[in-house]
């Protein structure tokens, strides 16, 4: 971990990319380059600046095993000071560093049995799934408890509720106190009531200090920062038939909780009202709403006149706020630093004079870099950074004393960046006069000009999600556009993050509208002379999944053949069994509505390959499987049940093994006449 000096980085920057422009076409990616552990990840340093530690690559294990890492760090050159590699069965996933001494570690490990009512997967019989515990450690890394548990014994709490909570956990963080020495905010799960009760937890004793009481329709909302005071709470009320408003109560004077009807608003019109921290000197609330917008904006509020100010604090015309940067140091405690603009990618914009040099001289040394400050001690001595770009995985990075750099190590080191290719952010018009925003990845060297490419259309899961430009954590894009495809993730309609109108425009409209985005992205990628007609194929997971079996059955189809990872394709059996909870249910369950593909399967014109995880809970295998079945005597069809693969990330190095080659293979051979 040799220390370069900021000058030297930008240099060596500069040098490098002056070497890329010479370089021959690219090769493809091999599988292996995404199916290893990574190297390093999750990487934090705890608040006084003394401690790092990481999830990494396990010794020995040949990057297919986590372990969780400790590092001093007045002596990085040492290395860690401890390494300790994951179990058996239970898989280092997360890890943070806590103040105290203390370190958080998320694991997970595979489960097989009956749920007992709990969670996602089977209500009767047995379910595989995984399930996640987190943990309490050291720096010596000698001894691993469950976070923040009640170990209390408890009477009466019947055997079907003890393994409900053994399988989600009992407790989690929920706020880090940065001024108190020792105690952090946590929920823990009432065994009786199931509902969660709030604590303030000291991490050395373990002791707690009760500070709300939670029900069914009613949370916590804004704790004090200093001292964890409960200032605002929420509450669920039902106002009609398949209606709920969220109302906001404020803690007054006398210590009451008090209505507040500007920050009141229906379920139903989605609008977004978040109170995200209080001015020390004025007493307002700093409030993240799109009441008064298209767009999210940072607002304050007085809660002695209950108005909102005139005019917004922090607002972009085309993005929505997606927070503010508060000082967690005494030297700046609770002062608004800058804020998050959710454009193409979260990028912060520091306000503060001390950050915003800070952050500008990083983003100097490091121009073809997406920059992020991570983490910092009081006199900015210790400044933990990221670096990342569509070509390069993240990497970490502590500059020592604002004067050297000293490389803490990259996701994926062996990633070779002039393979990837060029992204852009780009907008295309929708049929129906609509813009849509989309990221296209294009293979390495080609231009405007150029011979037509292969394309994919991949839209994104969720579909209430979006995705960002920078490095793909799933792997995907890389992969493919090192094989010489076009890769573009249209944010069809329905997606968040493009102001409330694009959001609700999604409503009732799988595989219609919404469907129309994605081919109409196809259209606008021949349109450009960027993708070949006849080599056009869709490939999504989830959602994306799901519009890759919608557009199998719709005709005409501007695509060759679909993927659909770990689809949902039957929306009259998923109808609003869409969430455990009720209120999700209601408000997004009622707009899962449109054209059912499992309803048209007679209608089916494509080649389909579909994949799905056997211990995939939220999607489960049986719609890919029916479909599979429905339309296999109709078009070329594959169905593959991976072993052991849940619906989220982190996959094994398997996982990537099995699915990788798959679907390459697929679209070289099977995917119309001849592959594309």
């Amino acid at each position: 971990m040799k220390a370069l000096s900021l000058a030297k980085v930008a240099l060596a920057i500069a040098t490098t990319a002056a070497v890329a422009t010479l370089h021959a076409a690219p090769t493809p990616l091999a599988t292996e380059n995404f199916a290893k552990i990574p190297a390093i990840q999750s990487m934090s340093m705890s608040s006084d600046g003394k401690r790092l530690v990481a999830i990494v690559a396990s010794p020995g294990s040949d990057y297919k095993e986590t372990a969780l890492a400790n590092w001093d760090v007045d002596n990085l050159a040492a290395g860690p000071t401890a390494i300790t590699p994951s179990g058996d069965r239970m898989k280092f996933i997360a890890a943070n560093a806590l103040k105290a001494g203390k370190t958080l570690v998320i694991g997970r490990q595979e489960f097989t049995g009956a749920l007992a009512g709990c969670g996602e997967g089977n209500s009767t019989g047995s379910t595989k799934t995984f399930l996640m515990k987190a943990y309490l450690t050291d720096p010596a890394q000698t001894k691993f408890s469950e976070a923040f548990a009640d170990n209390t014994r408890k009477i009466g709490i019947s055997e079907q509720t003890q393994r409900c909570l053994e399988l989600t956990g009992t407790a989690s963080l929920v706020h880090s106190l940065p001024l108190d020495p020792d105690r952090v905010i946590i929920a823990q799960i009432n065994q009786s009531t199931l509902s969660s009760n709030y604590y303030r937890y000291n991490l050395k004793t373990g002791q707690t200090e009760l500070l709300f009481r939670g029900g069914a329709r009613s949370s916590p909302g804004l704790f004090h920062p200093r001292d964890g005071e409960l200032l605002t709470r929420d509450l669920l009320e039902p106002t009609g038939p398949n209606e709920y408003e969220q109302q906001t109560l404020i803690k007054g004077p006398d210590g009451q909780f008090v209505k507040h009807d500007p920050l009141t608003v229906k379920l139903s019109t989605r609008v977004s009202m978040n109170i995200a921290g209080i001015d020390d000197a004025t007493g307002k609330l700093y409030v993240l709403t799109d009441k008064f917008s298209d767009q999210v904006e940072a607002r304050l509020y007085d809660p002695a006149t209950q108005q909102f100010d005139k005019e917004p604090l922090a607002a972009h015309p085309q993005y929505p706020i997606g927070g503010l940067v508060l000082g967690t140091r005494s030297s700046n405690f609770n002062q608004v630093l800058g804020f998050s603009v959710v454009g193409p990618r979260p990028e912060v914009v520091y306000i503060d004079p001390q950050m915003k040099a800070l952050h500008d001289s990083l983003k100097l040394a490091y121009p073809e870099q997406h920059v992020s400050i991570t983490g910092y001690n009081d006199d900015l001595s210790r400044v933990l950074f990221t670096t990342d770009s569509a070509s390069q995985p993240t990497a970490f990075y502590m500059l020592m004393d604002r004067k050297s750099v000293t490389p803490l190590g990259s996701e994926r080191p062996w990633i070779d960046s002039k393979q990837v290719g060029e992204q852009r952010w780009v907008t295309y018009t929708a049929r129906d006069g609509r813009s849509i925003p989309a990221i296209l990845d294009l293979p390495a060297g080609w231009k405007q000009g150029d011979a037509a490419l292969p394309a994919l259309v991949h839209p994104h899961g969720g579909p209430w999600a979006r995705d960002y430009t920078g490095w793909d954590r799933s792997g995907w894009v890389p992969f493919f556009t090192s094989r010489g495809y076009a890769v573009i993730r249209p944010q069809y309609r329905g997606s968040m993050g493009f102001g409330r109108d694009h959001w609700i425009a999604g409503d009732k409209q799988w595989g219609l509208t919404m469907q129309d985005d994605n081919d109409d992205a196809a259209a606008w990628l021949v349109s450009q002379g960027i993708a070949a007609k006849d080599r056009l194929a869709i490939f999504g997971y989830s959602y994306g999944g799901f519009a890759a079996a919608a557009a199998s059955v719709r005709s005409p189809s501007p695509f060759q053949c679909a993927i659909a990872g770990a689809p949902v394709t039957d929306l009259a059996r998923i109808g609003m069994s869409w969430s455990e909870n009720r209120i999700q249910r209601i408000l997004q369950g009622q707009t899962v509505t449109g054209m059912d593909p499992m309803r048209n399967t007679d209608k089916a014109t494509l080649p389909i390959l579909l994949y799905v995880g056997d211990r995939d809970v939220r999607t489960p295998a049986s719609h890919a499987r029916n479909f599979y079945n429905a339309v296999k005597g109709k078009v070329p069809a594959k169905f593959e049940l991976i072993a052991d693969m849940p619906h989220s990330m982190p996959w094994y190095p398997s996982h990537y093994q099995a699915t990788l080659p798959l679907m390459e293979s697929f679209l070289r051979d099977e995917c119309g006449p001849g592959g594309i």
